[in-house]
């Protein structure tokens, strides 16, 4: 058996290394702290929509900022806020500051939701849900018919399980009065699959329920600017249009299988609507 020679510190590397000065150790510090803790923004921002500017829909905005007579209050899930092709956005830039008003959370409203509880207790505060009570928005008095005053439309942003969560861990909402949209056209936000045909964005949902409530089809045609630039940029770089959930299914051109969730998800959504 031969024994190991053992290391001399001459050619030790180890040694070398634990005898560093501490010149050196203050060097390699400063190296490291140099080094940003977030990586670098790689793309240009847009300051308003704060999209990379490559893929800005601010074009699509009106020239003008609109200012209809009533509110939209959206209840947004957290989960949300994180898509990148989210519709919220729109509605916010769309309309004059203070028309468009966002709170954030699972369940509402909460101490941090400043003003929100106000809001609720508006007799004026309308909530656009499908619930066993809704009715049609166009029963609903229009603003300055029988002098009726201005609304406060409360949607909730998220997909239909998040919305439907945050409606049934709030009270407040339960006892508001809510409307649906009924016979809706198909929406045009095509590059994102839909779980019914009768589904549309927050931005729509609140673009059409305003231009119905105020009589002003106008809004709802300049609202969707932003959604059909986006819309038209990403066809023409390669996306594809999107048929939704339901309309795959019947074609039997679904690609996935149809677990218990989604195909109960399907037959509320189709009795809702």
């Amino acid at each position: 058996m031969h024994e190991l020679p053992e290391a001399s510190p001459e050619s030790d590397t180890i040694p070398r290394l634990v005898k560093m000065t501490d010149e050196d150790e203050m060097s390699v510090w400063n190296e490291l702290s140099g080094i940003p803790a977030d990586p670098p923004d790689v793309r240009d921002k847009c300051s308003q929509c704060r999209r990379p500017a490559a893929v800005c829909w601010c074009a699509g905005l009106p020239k003008e900022r609109l200012c209809p007579w009533s509110k939209i209050i959206i209840l947004q899930h957290p989960a949300e806020a994180k898509r990148c092709l989210r519709t919220a956005p729109m509605l916010t830039l769309a309309l004059e500051p203070g028309k468009c008003i966002t709170f954030r959370g699972k369940k509402f409203p909460q101490c941090r939701h400043e003003g929100l509880a106000e809001i609720l207790n508006d007799e004026n505060t309308i909530l656009v849900y499908p619930s066993p009570t809704a009715v049609a928005i166009e029963e609903l008095t229009p603003v300055g018919t029988n002098g009726q005053t201005p609304y406060n439309l409360v949607l909730l942003d998220g997909t239909w399980p998040q919305a439907k969560a945050i409606y049934h861990s709030s009270p407040s909402l339960c006892l508001l009065r809510a409307c649906k949209l009924v016979g809706v056209p198909a929406s045009e936000y095509i590059i994102r699959t839909q779980p019914t045909e009768g589904c549309l964005s927050t931005l729509e949902t609140g673009a059409l329920a305003l231009s119905i409530l105020e009589s002003n089809p106008r809004l709802r045609d300049e609202m969707l600017g932003p959604l059909r630039h986006l819309c038209k940029f990403q066809l023409e770089n390669g996306a594809v249009t999107h048929q939704s959930k339901e309309f795959l299914i019947k074609q039997k051109t679904y690609p996935k299988l149809i677990g218990r969730r989604l195909a109960k998800q399907l037959r509320i959504l189709t009795e809702d609507s």
